[in-house]
């Protein structure tokens, strides 16, 4: 349980909703204050975040890409993408949990029909719905039946982000008897989902994915999204789940770098003693320091800014997404694949590299500077690197777009 100071501490009186992408990131920035109080602390703790997704909610950023019409902030990816890269830089598994949250809740744009998206991001943004996704690719799929009016989901999953703190829960399956695969909405309590409470990871410690069991969970056949009478309605759009939830990752992988390189350098200033045999009186004049602060920031510098110009780049497809073309689709894959491998490498070089520059006192567990390594090290295991770069160097060379897959 989070303790009746934490939520003190992560509740704010919020004045009236941004209405500028402007406004929305420095909101984030606000959030990410009230997150970094005890960041430490809860990550030490490992409970499950309810109070942090309640302040995600109270603070309006779940309803970020919601219809304005229905109280949501109708803001778009590139602008998403900073607000996870601001929470990111507080709190590593509050960043993850945004960013998984606002993927599903995008997602019925995704493959759902015109009605269908109407109707969840309705719902989904006046209830303000968190989601979590039983979607792992790696498993065996989940088995879809087919029952007349109804489908039925049976199977299990090994990680299930978002889990006991969601509202909602994407499931994903095959159908029996076809090459067809189903996404659906249902309510996290629903009878026949098990959450299993055994993520007892290195990092992102908070983000609550574990593995779950679904059990015969019954859903109707119009919530099968993007199918019309049983029928699944293709476009290219459908694929773009890949670089979209690619970005994500970018993003909060690069959030939590800044989050290290920054909480470092305040503690470089305000703690780092300078070696006895310098010539210096202060660590901020070391001269081996300065260099480790101007290469890791100039690295992240120039990575953040290719991260939102690829960002752009796809906002420009999910605007065109009844029109878009398996080409314009590959191109937009080979961008993100780039940024991708470079703010994996990145982000590691840095929360393992500040080090240098704090002092042997900065390895003392109070400063827990180990979280952000952990976190991005946890992550970016997710898929392995060399294949983003494989990706790139094949369009380099033979001009070949990838092969939309669950990875690519």
């Amino acid at each position: 349980m989070t303790t009746t100071e934490n939520r003190s501490a992560l509740t704010k009186d919020w004045p009236d909703a941004p209405t500028s992408a402007e406004g929305w990131i420095a909101r984030a920035g606000e959030v990410a204050q009230l997150l970094a109080v005890d960041a430490v602390a809860r990550d030490k703790g490992n409970a499950a975040p309810h109070d942090e997704v309640q302040l995600l909610k109270d603070s309006g950023l779940v309803t970020l890409l919601g219809p304005v019409e229905h109280g949501g902030a109708g803001q778009d990816w590139p602008t998403a993408y900073q607000v996870i890269r601001r929470v990111a830089a507080a709190d590593g598994s509050i960043g993850q949990l945004l960013g998984y949250h606002l993927l599903w809740f995008w997602a019925a744009r995704l493959v759902g029909t015109k009605e269908q998206i109407q109707a969840v991001e309705a719902d989904a943004t006046t209830n303000k719905w968190f989601f979590g996704g039983a979607v792992n690719p790696r498993d065996n799929d989940v088995a879809v039946t087919d029952e007349g009016d109804t489908i039925v989901f049976d199977g299990a999953k090994s990680f299930s982000t978002g889990s006991r703190v969601s509202d909602v829960t994407v499931l994903e399956g095959a159908l029996t008897g076809s090459d067809a695969h189903v996404f659906a909405i249902v309510p996290s309590n629903i009878e026949g989902l098990t959450f299993h409470d055994d993520w007892d990871n290195i990092g992102l410690r908070q983000t609550e994915s574990g593995s779950v069991t679904i059990d015969k969970v019954r859903v109707d056949w119009a919530s099968a999204a993007g199918f019309v009478d049983k029928q699944f309605q293709p476009r290219v759009y459908n694929t773009l789940n890949v670089p979209t939830i690619q970005l994500v990752f970018v993003n909060f992988y690069l959030g939590i770098a800044r989050g290290a390189l920054e909480e470092a350098a305040s503690y470089t200033k305000d703690k780092t003693r300078a070696w006895l045999h310098s010539t210096v009186d202060k660590a901020v004049d070391e001269p081996y320091i300065i260099d480790v602060y101007g290469d890791l920031t100039s690295k992240l510098w120039a990575v953040e800014a290719l991260a939102d110009a690829v960002a752009l780049e796809g906002q420009k497809i999910h605007d065109n997404a009844w029109d878009v073309t398996a080409e314009d689709r590959g191109d937009h894959e080979v961008r993100v694949a780039a940024v991708k491998a470079r703010a994996t490498e990145v982000s590691l070089e840095i929360t393992s590299t500040v080090f240098e520059a704090l002092g042997a006192r900065a390895t003392a567990s109070k400063y827990g500077f180990d979280r952000f390594w952990r976190n991005v090290r946890t992550h970016t295991l997710h898929d392995p690197v060399a294949y983003k770069r494989r990706e790139v160097g094949r369009w380099v060379l033979t001009g070949e777009l990838p092969e939309p897959t669950w990875y690519s």
